[in-house]
């Protein structure tokens, strides 16, 4: 068998061993390939840099543990991005699983990374609500009659960040990080296009696609699975140098996934090359067919004796 014709027919199995060392490899030395924001990421980080410091933020978690893998790394990066500013960051969510996302950055990332910020004066939890796109609404019409308390049944005007909060628009932006529906489109539709409150936010690679026509008319910025997560934490290093040894978990992540497109992109390639390489030594298709041609007129003259 010649080399073109053994690369034609190679086992799979030789292949799957190649995508798996591909994904563990990286996995284990964890390289970082820093990204560079795209301009419906950058808008996302500039918006936010760009509001005074102490400004009203509100973050919906509307995702399960399903979609974590992809939406944990922005919520990280925008809370990260948010204290360090020195913004009050509202967390909320309309999937009764975003409670647990919530109190991943609560209970585990703001104790260690921010421990000088206080609940209630800094951050505090509103919870979950029921009624889909429908309780955005109500909270654009009257704020105070869907959320008058935190998750913890601590009213609103006993904590000194909410106390003076009445409407949605007490808000100077809107982030929503979304797994589908209800999501970053029923803010965009109930609340930024009514209220008039800027919105963005983040999605998962399948969600994602459908948000884009929003951008940038009625979306300020959107990041798009895990590659918009990794932009958005490039940009916070860039503008923030001491976040360059923390763990950032999209620009990890990554590490696979580029390897993998790497390695696929070249088994593709080397495939193609070695069928046209494989092909140029075989007979031409013109050439089969006159020898098929003689040979049937061969067998007719035989015939005919």
């Amino acid at each position: 068998m010649r080399i073109p014709d053994s690369i034609l027919h190679i086992d799979r199995r030789i292949i799957f061993l190649l995508i798996g060392a591909a994904v563990c490899i990286p996995l284990i030395l964890q390289p970082r390939f820093q990204d560079s924001p795209t301009p419906i990421v950058q808008s996302i980080f500039d918006t936010v840099e760009r509001l005074p410091s102490g400004s009203r933020v509100f973050l919906s978690f509307d995702y399960g543990p399903d979609t974590a893998p992809e939406l944990d790394p922005m919520a990280k990066a925008l809370v990260r991005h948010t204290m360090t500013r020195g913004h009050e960051v509202s967390f909320f969510t309309l999937f009764p699983e975003g409670l647990g996302q919530i109190k991943k950055i609560t209970d585990n990332l703001l104790p260690v990374e921010f421990p000088e910020k206080a609940y209630g004066r800094d951050y505090v939890n509103l919870g979950y609500k029921a009624g889909l796109g429908g309780a955005i609404n109500t909270m654009v019409v009257n704020f105070r009659t869907l959320v008058n308390a935190d998750a913890e049944g601590t009213p609103l005007d006993d904590l000194p960040m909410t106390a003076d909060v009445d409407e949605m628009v007490d808000y100077a932006i809107i982030l929503s990080l979304t797994a589908g529906d209800p999501g970053l489109k029923e803010w965009i539709q109930f609340a930024g296009d009514i209220a008039g409150i800027p919105v963005m936010g983040g999605g998962t690679a399948v969600v994602a696609p459908e948000l884009y026509p929003y951008y940038p008319q009625q979306l300020v910025g959107l990041m798009g699975g895990l590659k918009g997560a990794s932009e958005y934490e490039s940009a916070l290093v860039d503008r923030y140098p001491a976040y360059r040894n923390a763990s950032m978990d999209a620009t990890m992540r990554m590490g696979p996934q580029v390897v993998t497109h790497v390695l696929i992109v070249l088994l593709i390639l080397l495939g193609n090359l070695a069928y046209f390489f494989g092909r140029s030594g075989r007979p031409g298709r013109n050439d089969r067919m006159d020898q098929a041609d003689r040979a049937d007129q061969t067998n007719q003259a035989d015939r005919r004796r």
